[in-house]
């Protein structure tokens, strides 16, 4: 089984990047499951025609003793679908509903029950502590990656999750494994990125070029994989998929 955990900045695409990958892994035969680590709860819902599915927080408000059928929930091509929830509006800690999320799961033995090949952990890379670390620890995830742009405070995320997955090298725990350029068509976007990722000394592993296809996709709650199998951008996701399941961390040309 592979785990992987996929972070970035609120709003840099990278529930968008993680929903076409599986996308993409499952028309390939890959048994894929996706869990939001988001009190958004929107990491699944291009999987879900657009509908929001439960959060494990909010079944479990409800019924404490929930069994896993009402934790996961099917997708696009049998995609298992996880969203972690938050607390009630302005009560209790985002990060602490995470933590509560996975033991849950585990305690259900999702894993070991539904046997995906991958599990994607998309999560929230504003602030890397409490449960948003949670990925990163206790042998969650094996390969940490981040979706940026070359705009600064992306960029600066992706240093601080760097320095975050630094903290528990020593134990043994995630790897970071290398940069995803989602292009905003910044000039010299490239370079910038390039830039950051040869300080962190790792590399970036694909790039998702800007395009209009991507939101036409999500106005109907869909992926472009799913919605333009045929289109440049699905070939684009499906690379990106394909090295990261595979790990193939050459650098690519920007």
């Amino acid at each position: 089984m592979k785990k992987i955990a996929v972070y970035g900045k609120g709003g840099i695409g990278k529930s968008t990047t993680v929903s076409n990958m599986s996308v993409a892994l499952s028309s390939m035969g890959y048994k894929v499951m996706q869990i939001g680590c988001d009190p958004k709860a929107d990491s699944t819902r291009n999987l879900t025609g657009g509908r929001p599915i439960p959060t494990v927080l909010s079944v479990l408000r409800e019924k404490p003793n929930a069994d896993l059928s009402e934790l996961v929930h099917e997708g696009c091509n049998g995609i298992h679908c996880v969203e972690t929830g938050g607390p009630t509006p302005g009560l209790g800690c985002a990060g602490r509903g995470i933590i509560t999320a996975f033991e849950k799961l585990e305690e259900s033995n999702a894993f070991d029950i539904l046997k995906p090949d991958v599990v994607f952990y998309d999560v929230l890379g504003d602030v890397v502590c409490g449960g948003f670390a949670m990925p990163i620890r206790n042998g969650y995830a094996q390969d940490v990656y981040v979706v940026t742009s070359g705009e600064a405070m992306s960029l600066f995320a992706a240093r601080n999750i760097f320095s975050a997955v630094e903290q528990f090298k020593s134990r043994g725990y995630a790897t970071f494994s290398g940069l995803i350029l989602n292009a905003r068509g910044l000039e010299d976007e490239g370079e910038l990125v390039q830039a950051a990722a040869s300080e962190l000394a790792t590399t970036v592993v694909g790039k998702i070029p800007r395009h209009s296809v991507i939101h036409e996709s999500e106005k109907i709650g869909k992926t472009v994989v799913e919605s333009f199998p045929q289109h440049a951008m699905t070939a684009h996701y499906t690379r990106l998929a394909e090295a990261i399941v595979r790990k193939k961390n050459n650098e690519i040309r920007l």
